[in-house]
C-alpha cells in the first residue's frame, strides 16, 4: 500500500538509509580501497588476497580504510538526494504513464524511476569519491613515480584541487560518473523489484521478510556494478590519474586503457567489488524497508 503520506515519509526514510549506508561504508571500505587500487594500478597486484596482503604489509590496517571520511560523506550525500528523489522522480513516473499518485509501479517503471533520481545524486557523489579514490590510491600513486609526495590528509587533498585545478576540479570524472549511476541504477532498482517479484511470488511486496529483502538488495547491487563496471573503472582512472597531470576524458581514457593493457583491465578489482556490493546493498535495502514499515505503522497508528 502506497498513499500521500507515504511519499511525505520520504526525509526520514532518507535518514535511515543514511544510517544503513553508513554501517555498510564502514563494513565495506577495505573492498572498495581494494577496488580502487586495483583498478588503476592492475599491474602492482595479482588478485584481491595479494592486493590485501601488500597493503597490510606496506601501510598497516590504516590503509584499509584511508578515504572513509570522504566515502562516508559521499555514502550519506549520495542516499539522502536518491532516496529523496526516488520519491519524486516516481511521481514524474505516474504522471509521465497517466496513472493515479496512489497506483503501484512496475518493476520497470521503479527502475526509470531510479535512474532518473540518480542523475541527481550525482551532483553530489563525483566530488566527494574524486577525494576518496585519491587517498586510496595515494601510495600506489608514489610507488609508481607518479607523484613525489602524496597528500594523506583530507583537507590537504581538498587543498591541492583547489590550488591546481579551483573549485571545478572536484568534478573531474563527472561525465563517467554520470555514466555509471544513471543506467547502473536502472538495474539496481530495477533488479531490486524484479527480485522482490520473485520471491513474493504473487503475495504483497510489503510481506516479505528479511532474507528475501537482504537477498534482493543484493542482487540489486550485483545487477548494477556487473552492468556499469568498466565505467566505474574509467572513472577511478580519470580521478587518481589526475592528480599528476592533465588527464583525457572518458573515451580517450578508455581507449588508451583498453588499447595498452586490454579489454580485461576494465575489469581488474570486480572481486571485491561484487564481495561488498552484495552485503552492502543487502544491508541498506533490508534497513530502508524496515524502517518504512515501522514508520507507516506509527502513522496508521494516530
Amino acid at each position: 500500500h502506497r498513499c500521500c503520506s507515504c511519499d511525505n515519509l520520504q526525509p526520514l526514510l532518507t535518514s535511515t538509509a543514511c544510517l544503513g549506508g553508513t554501517a555498510c561504508v564502514v563494513t565495506g571500505q577495505p573492498f572498495d580501497t581494494a577496488k580502487v587500487k586495483m583498478q588503476t594500478f592492475p599491474n602492482m597486484y595479482k588478485g584481491l588476497v595479494d592486493c590485501f596482503v601488500k597493503t597490510y604489509k606496506q601501510v598497516g590496517f590504516r590503509g584499509f580504510y584511508k578515504g572513509t571520511s570522504p566515502a562516508l560523506v559521499a555514502n550519506i550525500a549520495e542516499n539522502s538526494v536518491l532516496f529523496m528523489c526516488y520519491g519524486f522522480c516516481q511521481q514524474i513516473v505516474r504522471r509521465i504513464v497517466g496513472v493515479d499518485r496512489k497506483t503501484k509501479l512496475s518493476d520497470l517503471q521503479n527502475a526509470a524511476a531510479g535512474s532518473f533520481a540518480s542523475a541527481f545524486a550525482t551532483l553530489v557523489l563525483c566530488p566527494t569519491e574524486l577525494v576518496k579514490c585519491r587517498l586510496q590510491a595515494m601510495h600506489e600513486m608514489q610507488l609508481s613515480g607518479k607523484i613525489i609526495q602524496g597528500h594523506n590528509t583530507v583537507w590537504s587533498v581538498v587543498k591541492s584541487v583547489i590550488q591546481k585545478d579551483g573549485p571545478l576540479g572536484f568534478y573531474r570524472g563527472l561525465s563517467s560518473t554520470l555514466l555509471r549511476e544513471v543506467p547502473g541504477y536502472f538495474f539496481f532498482f530495477g533488479g531490486y523489484e524484479l527480485s522482490r517479484t520473485f520471491f513474493a511470488s504473487g503475495r504483497s511486496k510489503d510481506e516479505l521478510g528479511p532474507i528475501p529483502l537482504l537477498l534482493s538488495g543484493g542482487f540489486g547491487g550485483s545487477c548494477l556494478w556487473i552492468a556499469v563496471y568498466p565505467v566505474d573503472c574509467v572513472k577511478s582512472r580519470i580521478q587518481v590519474l589526475s592528480m599528476a597531470g592533465k588527464q583525457a576524458g572518458f573515451m580517450g581514457t578508455f581507449v588508451t586503457l583498453v588499447r595498452t593493457e586490454g579489454v580485461l583491465a576494465l575489469y581488474s578489482g570486480l572481486t571485491p567489488t561484487m564481495i561488498r556490493a552484495f552485503v552492502a546493498n543487502g544491508a541498506l535495502f533490508l534497513a530502508y524497508e524496515y524502517s518504512r514499515k515501522l514508520l507507516m505503522k506509527q502513522i496508521d497508528s494516530y
